[in-house]
């Protein structure tokens, strides 16, 4: 513990200390042992972490156990559909915030409390770049709801009740009565929306405990899990083990081989990318196609199959998932158990009563990966989108006339207006939603379906956007369009009734204008005005400084300036 304030004079420094922290009840010898922060992010209007207070008190009783002082302090806490207009936003400001506290405050080590889906992510990348041992423990998943023998699922289920009762198959009542039972208990997101995909990452990535991603929030076995946290933090300060010595390329194609097999979140790639490059490791769109073509889905979980994360925790959780992929993982990679993922998977198995949730290799859901990667003039840097999560499968291959929305605002106004021309073959252009432009890139990429389509029965069309989705939604939709538009982007010339054609099998998406035609448009761009409130405060440094998508959405400032990290 030998950070201490500046006076000019540390012996001073830790004199006044020493008075101050006498009122929390210590003895004076007690500060010498490891000092474990507990980075608590609980909040009631973030409700994915209104129930953390008794698993933050179960750490601290982990951390006494082996010998350390737990001392609890607050970061920021962001929830999805809490926060105006995207927690994606403030993601940076949780890692920002995160990083400081653990680098400013006299603690040895730390524990990170995440939840719902930017949380985690951010707070990983603050950790990577104060590089003082730390640990990451969820609140867990929501027990699965249900309505008339139907399981539900936030949010899929949200999405989908949604869209039919704009379609007018259900009525205003009926939608009520299932909302009132889409998030039946405390936790996060119970299908393999961000938030899980998050922390099954989390687990492959070595930086949670074995077991911990889909453990219900609502079991008394994610309490054990805290206490074992809060030991296991003391454990790494005792051996000096940081999260750079965890988190290694090998051990991030881990975290990637991981998302593929479950057909997790697209914002995974995002969050991905960006712990990655806090430690000066360059993954590329190309590493996360790469690791897909090798990689079958095996996790029958929705979006993309059929069950949700309490089936997974009955099946064996993602230790049981990572056993299956044993042959695809880097296994002597180093994880926060002191041992490597090998040996943490030894006794993992898959119960033979839920084979249907976790699936052999020889068996997939899906024959490769749930993520795939396209290129082309439309999109010169890549964009993402989820193949297995396609409801109309005609639309893989496909040619469609462009009609272009210029902004979310744009969007909002005429996508369901009744004279919009639009057909189920047009292909729905998002434009100036991206990570500057909108700005925060929000989760707007499931561009709606003009009602007067879903009446006619459409339920999937090709939609493109520099923006993203929840990884709880699913269509044929083609997100992180990079460049974005705002910067002067490809997917910012298109115009209404241009040509795109999409060719998932082939990885293909081109905009089918003539390269002249291309290029004068391109001199032809302006960036459209930014609105008033975009030009003060963290949203000005946001826009200012926010990297691609295909770079991890990062401030650039943020990045090492030198190649590696010291202990």
């Amino acid at each position: 513990m030998s950070n201490v304030t500046s006076y000019g004079d540390k012996g001073f420094s830790e004199f006044i200390r020493m008075a101050f922290q006498r009122h929390l009840g210590y003895d004076e010898q007690d500060f010498s042992k490891p000092i474990i922060g507990i980075a608590n992010t609980y909040s009631e209007i973030n409700r994915c972490h209104s129930h953390i207070k008794p698993m933050v008190e179960a750490i601290k009783k982990g951390v006494i156990m082996n010998g350390g002082i737990p001392l609890e302090f607050p970061t920021i806490s962001v929830g999805e559909m809490f926060t105006s207009p995207t927690t994606m936003l403030y993601r940076n400001l949780v890692a920002i915030d995160t990083e400081e506290m653990i680098s400013a405050q006299p603690i040895d080590g730390v524990v990170l409390i995440g939840g719902c889906d930017k949380m985690a992510p951010g707070q990983l990348m603050g950790a990577a770049s104060a590089n003082k041992p730390a640990i990451l423990f969820t609140g867990g998943p929501m027990n699965n709801g249900e309505y008339k023998g139907r399981t539900l699922g936030a949010c899929s289920d949200c999405r989908y009740f949604w869209q039919e009762y704009k379609a007018g198959t259900i009525e205003e009542q009926e939608l009520n009565e299932i909302n009132a039972q889409l998030a039946p208990t405390a936790g996060h997101c119970m299908v393999m929306g961000s938030a899980s995909t998050i922390a099954a990452c989390s687990e492959a990535l070595g930086m949670m405990l074995p077991g911990a991603a889909a453990v219900p929030a609502t079991m008394n076995e994610r309490l054990r899990l805290a206490k074992e946290t809060g030991s296991q933090a003391v454990t790494l300060v005792q051996k000096n083990l940081t999260p750079s010595k965890i988190m290694t390329q090998n051990a991030f194609e881990n975290a990637i081989t991981t998302l593929m097999a479950i057909g997790g979140s697209t914002n995974a790639v995002i969050h991905l990318i960006a712990i990655a490059r806090r430690l000066n490791i360059h993954l590329t769109l190309d590493d996360f196609e790469r690791i897909a073509e090798i990689t079958p889905i095996i996790g029958n979980l929705r979006p993309a199959g059929e069950y949700q994360m309490q089936e997974l925790y009955y099946a064996g959780g993602i230790p049981a998932l990572l056993s299956e992929l044993s042959t695809l993982l880097h296994g002597d990679e180093l994880t926060v158990t002191n041992h490597s993922l090998k040996e943490n998977l030894k006794s993992a198995f898959v119960r033979k009563e839920y084979r249907h949730v976790i699936r052999s290799m020889n068996d997939p859901i899906y024959s490769r990966g749930g993520i795939r990667v396209l290129k082309g003039n439309l999109v010169p840097s890549g964009a993402i989108i989820k193949p297995k999560s396609i409801l109309n499968p005609a639309l893989s291959n496909h040619t469609g006339k462009a009609v272009v929305f210029k902004s979310l605002e744009d969007m909002e106004e005429r996508v369901q207006d009744p004279n919009l021309v639009v057909d189920e073959n047009s292909v729905l252009v998002l434009q100036n939603a991206g990570p500057k432009g909108a700005p925060g890139m929000p989760e707007a990429g499931m561009i709606p379906i003009p009602n007067k389509l879903l009446k006619q029965g459409v339920r999937d069309m090709v939609r493109i956007s520099d923006c993203r989705m929840s990884g709880t939604a699913s269509g044929t939709v083609v997100l992180h369009a990079a460049p974005e538009a705002a910067v002067g982007g490809n997917i910012g010339l298109v115009k209404d009734d241009d040509l795109i054609h999409i060719d998932i099998e082939k990885g293909l998406l081109e905009l089918l204008v003539d390269d002249n035609e291309l290029k004068e448009r391109k001199e032809r761009w302006v960036e459209l005005p930014v609105a008033k409130e975009h030009l003060r405060g963290f949203k000005k440094l946001y826009r200012d400084h926010v990297l691609q998508a295909s770079e991890g959405c990062d401030f650039d400032f943020l990045l090492p300036e030198t190649k590696g990290l010291e202990d």
